[in-house]
């Protein structure tokens, strides 16, 4: 089976290719990757002399892109995407080319290059915010941010598709992911690498905002149980199951690597900064087995290693 996976050299996208490698020797993957700011080859590096492995360096926003790359593939998993919502309310424009356009630009190539599935690696933040309960698949669209806005259009685009030229798409909706090689702008990231230079850790507002935290490992396997048996057209959400506030993880994070709470600093709210995400993820778990398996607590030591080790993966 032959999987092009965009978005390969960021953060998840490098760590679904590596799960497919390790899984099966049946898997032949492509990995595309424009290598913007949060995408590094080095998360590739030691694939690269695989037979059943290779790099593109593209823009998924090309209209270019070769029909050769697509023709022979039976599957794309469509990770890349602009993510950081400071960045969105910053310069929105860059999310609405990548995660919208380029989004666009493949399901165009997906459906004349007679790929059997699409996969859009999306968010639980298109559902917006939720002061109880969890978020379902039938659960509205109603996002903040012009990050979340443009994944969410994104979802629309995928899910036309499916309903107006029949391509078998999937759309996974996950939380909060943690785990080694995530790009230092994210929160877990930014505390450790905030603690190790001796810098203060800013926390928005009075760090009370609330979120589930899933290992990077147990979204891939999520991920290749949609690709390998979901239903034609469905939507997945895939949680981790453990719901903290953002002051609560940091503080977790001090004590772990020995350090004082002093070292944390509020600072002023974000705009539109969501109070609560949750996903309910039980229709993954009952229709395909899903379950996550990685605790937080229990990864923290591993990834604050990593992160100790790895100070200068991005210069």
């Amino acid at each position: 089976m032959k999987i092009i996976v965009t978005g390969g050299a960021g953060f998840i996208g490098s760590h679904f290719i590596r799960k497919l490698l390790q899984d099966s020797t049946s898997y032949s993957v492509v990995a595309i990757d424009s290598l913007t700011y949060a995408g590094n080859r080095r998360n590739l590096e030691d694939l690269l002399e695989l037979p059943n492995f290779s790099f593109l360096h593209r823009d998924i926003c090309d209209p270019n892109l070769p029909n050769e790359i697509f023709f022979d593939a039976d599957s794309i998993v469509n990770f890349a995407a602009e993510s950081h919502v400071d960045r969105s309310i910053n310069s929105s424009s860059e999310f609405v080319n990548s995660n919208i356009v380029g989004t666009h630009n493949l399901l165009k190539k997906s459906y004349e290059a007679g790929i059997s599935k699409f996969l859009q690696v999306s968010t639980d933040e298109v559902y917006g915010s939720i002061s109880s309960g969890s978020w379902d698949e039938e659960s509205k669209l109603l996002p903040n941010s012009p990050y979340a806005a443009s994944k969410a259009s994104a979802d629309l685009l995928v899910r036309s598709f499916n309903k107006t030229y029949g391509l078998h798409t999937n759309i996974t909706r996950c939380s909060n992911n943690f785990g080694t090689h995530q790009y230092p702008e994210k929160l877990i990231p930014v505390i450790i690498n905030n603690l190790l230079s001796g810098k203060s850790i800013p926390i928005y507002g009075d760090g009370l905002n609330k979120r589930d935290w899933l290992h990077v490992q147990d979204h891939c396997d999520a991920i290749e149980l949609v690709l390998l048996q979901g239903s034609p057209g469905e939507i997945y959400n895939i949680g981790g199951g453990t719901e903290i506030t953002n002051l609560e993880l940091t503080k977790r994070i001090v004590a772990a690597m020995g350090m004082s709470e002093d070292r944390i600093s509020f600072v002023e709210d974000r705009k539109g900064h969501d109070f609560r995400y949750s996903v309910a993820f039980k229709k993954i778990q009952n229709e395909l087995g899903y379950a996550p398996s990685r605790k937080l607590n229990d990864s923290l030591e591993g990834i604050i290693d990593w992160y100790r080790e790895n100070q200068d993966w991005w210069k």
